[in-house]
């Protein structure tokens, strides 16, 4: 009799454990779904919305499974093993403004792998009521128009002819103006007339950098 009464209570606790298991495993599918499209980065709130608790979250990090990156900010570390592509840090800032940043400026001009652009700090163009600060990056406080950004894997990013334009409103080097607009018209991703315009769009020290670097092309 008591053999028979034990064997059901241990094919329960079998089973129950077999269903945290499968718990555990779906959730962890889940949040590797979401970061795998992210360079392997996700954010606290992605993690609770796959099923992990904030407890949880705190016991990955503290025992070296997750990164902790910058607050409320992880990565799974099998990404952090992987060849980098050069472009994680993009991401990283793009969850780090809860997806309202676009990469821009010099730094688009590297992520189209424009000229000899690469800046020391990451720029990033924001909305004008973006309020979240930090020294870590550049911030530029503009409301994009619609066809100024495009997507990318986990961030946006400025179009060349935008980066372009707003890369010398900005007062970059001559030089790395020149080579990017010399290969973006080379690879025929602008033309001089929509360039010139894109120029206008973004004021006089904008024309004045982009018609210079469309002399020096002559």
């Amino acid at each position: 009799m008591a053999r028979s009464e034990v064997k059901p209570a241990l094919f329960f606790e079998f089973c129950y454990a077999g269903e945290v298991l499968r718990d555990r495993t779906d959730t962890r599918a889940t949040l590797w779904r979401i970061a795998a499209g992210q360079r392997g980065y996700f954010t606290a709130a992605q993690a609770r919305e796959a099923g992990y608790s904030y407890q949880a979250q705190r016991y990955h990090a503290q025992h070296g499974n997750w990164l902790a990156v910058d607050r409320a900010i992880y990565r799974f570390r099998e990404f952090a093993d992987l060849p980098s592509e050069g472009d994680e840090q993009f991401v990283r800032w793009s969850l780090w403004s809860r997806g309202r940043a676009v990469i821009s400026h010099a730094s688009a001009l590297a992520a189209h792998d424009l000229g000899v652009a690469n800046p020391s700090r990451i720029h990033l163009t924001v909305p004008r009521a973006f309020r979240q600060t930090t020294d870590a990056v550049i911030l530029h406080h503009a409301d994009l128009a619609d066809g100024d950004s495009e997507g990318r894997n986990g961030y946006q990013v400025t179009t060349p002819l935008r980066a372009l334009a707003e890369s010398a409103a900005n007062g970059e080097d001559q030089d790395v103006l020149e080579s990017a607009v010399s290969e973006a018209l080379e690879r025929g991703m602008i033309t001089r007339r929509k360039l010139l315009h894109a120029a206008q769009l973004c004021g006089p020290r904008s024309e004045l950098g982009i018609e210079r670097a469309l002399g020096a092309l002559s």
